[in-house]
């Protein structure tokens, strides 16, 4: 049955699509749970991202199946081989369609996918080579596609609103005219972005540049995306759709708590943070993290951490040398305390011609800003259900709420004006463009706040100031919102348009 009959929705179906998409009534018990937890459990201003994002450690998994940890093999998802090279285009053709896939052992997961797999397809694009892309829908429902972090037309975003009927298909260009980065593809779908974000719908797309080949940072097999989310199963292993505190199973590259054989030298791992709502701690048990990039990629050098906050649509690169560990026990990637993925280590000795070196890429130059804003987000917790709200007001495809200037800088003050008793957080999201976060909570940045950034956390009743310049050739009108999916998928989300 589909869920959306119309590509063009007016305000008042979306509000009413709006109040249902995530289960209504449910959704509402949950945002005051999510409340609950946020008071007892507070960020912090060494650590923004802490506080209830992370699953209470008391709750029970309602999944009955068993599954042993490490037991299966951590896939890497299939590199997409075009249809065609021609006019220096890469051309590939996606279907979107419903497939049962194994996620928990021994059983099947009905899902919905991109190509038939539960991680969708990678596509390796390149600086300055086009890619372009057919969708073919094959759900029962309407879908779309968003290339979060890509810096594309107006007609290529995929705006909430521009959506692919049952049957039919769209084309999306991508120039590629940025820097390396790694990105990624996913439903946008307004009002259903959460639930089929959930079921599926979510693959990487990694530009590689070559200006930064010279840097011999570890590639090929040794260069490894890897899509964290958690998920909550019934004693089938269908996916439910509950509390986000109750998708306790996470997953990596698809697969619950799974292992990944390595050669003891150097791997440049991408994580991507594909949750719905959850803020991943990453950490090696206490071993140093070595950080080279983020959402908009290199950082001007590499960064030590012990532990790395990641929150909801966010990436981060890291590069771990396993050569210190041939021959020993397993290295494990933790959530806080909780292995999620282990790495065995082979005690072959390989070559190893890859290099963390100490200068990466500078970060292009700020601009002087000559506008500043304040965009808020919020729920308005007396209504029935909860309006989600940006800038005070819910979600409207026919206003334009922010006007900007193509080329122009701006100061964003982004705000959390959700108050007690209801403190939530969210992630912040910008199409288009990246951003440099210039400070948190009227202090300093956090160390996951360097570098160029689509993404960014913002803990309970706090504040990040970013500084935006819209360096791009492109016109039209494009989105931000709360990338905690189940609250954009009430409207916590805005639109702004690029004019001359």
């Amino acid at each position: 049955m589909d869920k959306v009959t119309s590509p063009v929705l007016n305000r008042r179906q979306l509000l009413a699509l709006g109040s249902v998409a995530a289960g209504g009534t449910v959704m509402s018990r949950s945002l005051r749970r999510d409340a609950q937890a946020a008071q007892a459990a507070p960020a912090s201003p060494a650590n923004p991202h802490a506080g209830h994002a992370a699953p209470v450690p008391s709750r029970v998994s309602t999944t009955t199946v068993a599954v042993t940890p490490f037991t299966e093999p951590m896939p890497v998802p299939p590199r997409l081989t075009p249809v065609s090279r021609r006019d220096g285009i890469d051309v590939y053709e996606i279907p979107i369609r419903p497939a049962q896939v194994q996620i928990l052992p021994g059983l099947l997961t009905p899902a919905y996918t991109y190509a038939g797999s539960f991680v969708g397809p990678t596509i390796r694009a390149r600086t300055g080579r086009p890619v372009r892309i057919t969708y073919t829908n094959g759900l029962d429902t309407h879908a779309n596609v968003h290339l979060h972090g890509g810096h594309v037309p107006a007609t290529s975003d995929g705006h909430p609103m521009d959506l692919i009927p049952p049957g039919g298909s769209k084309v999306y260009d991508y120039p590629n005219l940025q820097r390396g980065a790694t990105l990624w593809y996913h439903d946008h779908t307004h009002a259903y972005e959460a639930d089929h974000v959930y079921r599926g719908l979510h693959g990487f797309y990694l530009i590689d540049d070559p200006a930064e080949h010279h840097l011999r940072l570890p590639a090929g097999k040794y260069d490894v995306p890897i899509m964290l989310r958690n998920a909550q199963f019934d004693d089938s292993g269908a996916l439910v759709f509950g509390h986000p505190d109750d998708r306790v199973t996470i997953l990596a590259n698809g697969k619950a708590q799974p292992y990944f054989e390595v050669a003891p030298r150097r791997y440049r791992f991408r994580l991507l943070n594909a949750a719905l709502k959850h803020v991943f701690r990453l950490n090696l048990g206490g071993e140093p993290l070595t950080r080279i990039a983020t959402d908009g990629g290199l950082l001007p050098a590499p960064t030590s951490h012990t532990e790395l906050a990641l929150s909801s649509g966010e990436r981060v690169e890291i590069v771990i040398d396993f050569a210190e560990h041939a021959g020993g026990g397993p290295v494990y990637l933790y959530d806080g305390d909780n292995p999620i993925l282990r790495f065995d280590v082979s005690s072959r000795a390989v070559t190893d011609p890859s290099r963390v070196p100490v200068t990466l890429r500078a970060l292009p130059p700020m601009g002087t800003p000559t506008v500043e804003r304040t965009v808020s987000m919020s729920f308005d917790m007396s209504a029935r259900p909860p309006i989600a709200l940006m800038d005070g007001k819910p979600f409207d495809p026919l206003r334009v709420d922010v006007q900007v200037k193509r080329g122009s800088t701006e100061i964003w003050n982004v705000v959390n004006a959700d108050t007690d008793p209801f403190p939530f957080d969210h992630p912040f999201h910008l199409h288009l463009v990246t951003f440099r976060v210039l400070g948190r909570d009227g202090g300093p940045p956090a160390p996951e706040d360097a570098g160029l950034k689509d993404t960014v956390y913002v803990s309970p009743k706090g504040s990040v100031k970013i500084q935006v310049t819209f360096a791009t050739p492109y016109l039209g009108q494009y989105v931000y919102h709360c990338h905690y999916l189940e609250h954009s998928s009430l409207g916590m989300m805005a639109q702004l348009e690029v004019v001359p």
